[in-house]
């Protein structure tokens, strides 16, 4: 298992053209207490996606919090990121635990506990389901529930993270469900003060402990 804890807030980033700007708004989210960061970008070319992961990995550092890159791994080995994050099109998971054998490595896992059995048994640290709500990120997918995640407790034993249009007001079920990280996207950079709303959500977990 990999040295970082997989537990907190986990910032994704949007699609965002402005190096500058996303960089502001990951040291935002950072500084209000985001535990990871995921750069994911669905529209840069490929020079962009190299220019902004060197740019977050800076930021990341200097906050000593793990950068993940979602869906590339030339992208993650290029610029030295802490990980990689696998979805059901993005390659080979014992493959990318093999180039990358001391880092994060997560994998998409929808609604699906076989899948999530898989990435354990290829070496995976982490797995994700969702969405768990209506998103505007990914409005097509499959629902995931409550229930998979119990599951996915008794018969995976990895951490969890939720995804999919989670919120501070639907985040408490998911929490007290067993999930161990909060992947967000819209709800956090989505708004006017991206450090408030990364402080808000990390409150959530002291909150669920205490």
């Amino acid at each position: 298992m990999n040295e970082h804890a997989i537990a907190g807030l986990y910032a994704v980033t949007p699609d965002e053209a402005d190096t500058a700007r996303l960089a502001r708004m990951v040291e935002a989210a950072v500084a209000g207490g985001a535990r990871l960061v995921q750069y994911r970008n669905k529209t840069a070319p490929p020079g962009l996606r190299i220019e902004q992961a060197r740019a977050l990995l800076a930021v990341c550092r200097s906050a000593r919090v793990p950068l993940i890159v979602n869906d590339h791994p030339d992208i993650a080995a290029a610029v030295g990121a802490d990980g990689i994050h696998l979805g059901r099109d993005d390659g080979d998971v014992a493959a990318a635990r093999a180039r990358f054998p001391g880092a994060l490595l997560g994998v998409s896992c929808y609604d699906e506990i076989g899948r999530a059995r898989d990435a354990k048994r290829l070496g995976a640290d982490y797995v994700a389901f969702g969405r768990f709500f209506p998103s505007v990120t990914k409005p097509g997918t499959i629902r995931a529930s409550l229930a998979l995640v119990a599951q996915a407790k008794r018969e995976v034993g990895l951490p969890i993270v939720a995804i999919g249009g989670i919120t501070l007001e639907n985040a408490p079920p998911l929490l007290a469900g067993g999930v161990d990280a909060l992947a967000v996207i819209s709800a956090l950079f989505g708004s006017s003060d991206v450090r408030s709303a990364a402080s808000r959500f990390a409150a959530l977990f002291t909150e669920e402990r205490t």
